[in-house]
């Protein structure tokens, strides 16, 4: 007669319902218990020869970075046809795209899946999207493609083997389409031996166990009376999702302590800017193409700021604009505004904090500075992109700097921060910095992804602003060093509300 606790017993027979073999997951829903306290019993039985314990390879299905968003979101072709079903069936193919909230790339791979699944008529000519004729009565009935995608949002990973034929099908399907990726894992199985079979028969109920040593326990003695259970300090327990920061929060709190013990001072300043410090102190003509309303956001009310406080500064960057004032440079030739200088706008990188500090009557010479600055462009969003980021800036003030310190900050950014292999360095041009560097950073299995640039602050815009000794300057994205980072192939992804995402993400 062999006397098992309840949750053994329990196991025990569930592997027999099961057909005397089952996976822990199998086991789970049967005997209703957590996956820890299977594995405690299990554990138990194991030693007692009543069960065995191996692994078994496995394919998992799970969810890419895109593929979380999509399942979040539905899919660009199911948003692409609602919108069109909401428009009356027919419409322009980018008003329709509006509609769903579709950027460039996902509106061109939604029109081509509506085609594919027989949901829509494009006529490319007029550039118009009619509702297919099977589709005049309602919306398309929901795809296996789609029913994998909810299955997986509610599970952050589902065995290939449990699957249904279509949905098996439908994982080959998504793995083109790179929503979601299969991988190889080990799952634990239980199977029952011929011993554990007959103890299944007689088997009973052991007597109850105290598993908790309470303070009631030890005050009324009744721990003397009272089986307590073998404390197991090697049996498996519940998975816990305690509260913890974000990872990205995380990182950037990371990057900011790095420059910090490296000499680093912050800058600080607000995300509203004037045009005269985000452009003009920084060299870049009024008539410049980023600053227009594709490249720029303006603050419609109120539209201009003050800056009489810089007048003699704005004096001497209004003259190297017309005529290179005593920089050695002949300017940009044209009429100055200092009207034009007052428009306020969105900031469209943190530069303008480099430009601030360097006016700063408290710059020292050398000096270290960098920001982490939140920064706004009219971008079209796609996996690489964001109409508002951040950016990490810095500056180095010193007598005997040249472009190889520049390069050696970059690098240690690359691979120290981002976690890179390797890093580029290609010739770039800004209208502030000569010579101009573009860093770039390859990792394996990420491959190349662009940073941002860098150089040497031109004379026309230290000297205007009083600085008189070389000013190496770099503006990187932060995002995109944080991607690389954490393997995360899709920018969106970082500011995802994903929970499973966050829970498993590991906070540097």
């Amino acid at each position: 007669m062999v006397n098992l606790r309840a949750h053994e017993l329990k196991v025990l027979a569930a592997i027999a319902k099961l057909g005397g073999k089952a996976s822990v997951e199998q086991l789970i829903s049967e005997a209703e218990l957590s996956d820890a306290a299977i594995m405690r019993a299990a554990l138990t039985l194991q030693e007692q020869g009543l069960v065995r314990i191996h692994a078994e390879p496995q394919v998992i299905a799970r969810l890419s970075a895109e593929g979380g968003l999509h399942a979040e979101n539905g899919l660009p072709e199911r948003r692409l046809i609602r919108a069109l079903l909401k428009l009356g069936g027919e419409a322009n193919l980018d008003r329709a795209a509006a509609e769903a909230g579709l950027d460039q790339q996902f509106k061109q791979i939604a029109l081509g899946w509506v085609i594919k699944k027989n949901w829509a008529v494009y006529d490319s000519k007029a550039n118009m999207l009619r509702i297919a004729a099977n589709l005049q009565q309602g919306e398309a009935p929901e795809g296996d493609d789609e029913k994998l995608l909810r299955q997986l949002l509610g599970n952050s990973q589902v065995p290939l083997n449990m699957l249904s034929a279509p949905l098996h099908a439908a994982v080959q399907m998504l793995k083109k389409r790179k929503l979601l990726v299969t991988e190889e894992k080990t799952r634990r199985v239980i199977e029952v031996t011929e011993l554990g079979k007959q103890a299944a028969v007689g088997a009973t109920a052991a007597p109850e166990e105290v598993t908790q040593l309470t303070p009631e326990l030890v005050i009324t003695g009744k721990w003397r009376g009272v089986k307590l259970r073998k404390y197991n300090i090697e049996a498996p327990v519940a998975k816990t999702w305690p509260g913890k920061k974000h990872p990205y929060l995380s990182f950037l709190e990371e990057v900011r302590a790095k420059l910090v013990t490296l000499g680093f001072k912050e800058m600080t300043g607000t995300n509203v800017e004037t045009s005269f410090f985000n452009f003009d102190a920084l060299y870049t003509p009024q008539d410049h193409p980023a600053r227009e309303i594709f490249g720029i956001y303006f603050v419609k009310n109120p539209e201009y700021g003050d800056i009489s406080a810089y007048e003699k500064v704005v004096a001497n960057v209004k003259a190297t604009h017309e005529n290179g004032w005593r920089t050695g440079s002949t300017g940009w030739g044209y009429k100055y505004s200092v009207q034009e200088a007052k428009r306020l706008i969105l900031r469209g990188h943190g530069t303008c904090l480099s430009a601030r500090t360097l006016l700063s009557p408290k710059l020292e010479i050398p000096s270290r500075y960098f920001s982490i600055a939140r920064c706004y462009r009219p971008e079209v969003v796609d996996k690489t992109h964001l109409s508002e980021f951040n950016q990490v800036e810095g500056i180095v003030v010193d007598e005997k700097l040249t472009l190889r310190d520049l390069l050696g900050v970059l690098a240690k950014f690359a691979l120290e921060i981002a976690g890179a292999d390797k890093v580029r360095f290609k010739p770039d041009y800004f209208p502030f910095t000569e010579p101009s560097v573009e860093l770039s950073a390859y990792k394996e299995g990420y491959g190349w992804i662009e940073f941002g640039g860098s150089g040497i602050f031109r004379p026309e815009v230290t000297l205007p602003l009083g600085v008189k000794v070389p000013v190496i300057a770099w503006g990187l994205g932060i995002d995109r060093l944080f991607m690389m980072r954490a393997g995360v192939d899709d920018i969106r992804y970082i500011f995802s509300q994903n929970l499973d995402w966050l829970r498993r993400k590991e906070v540097a």
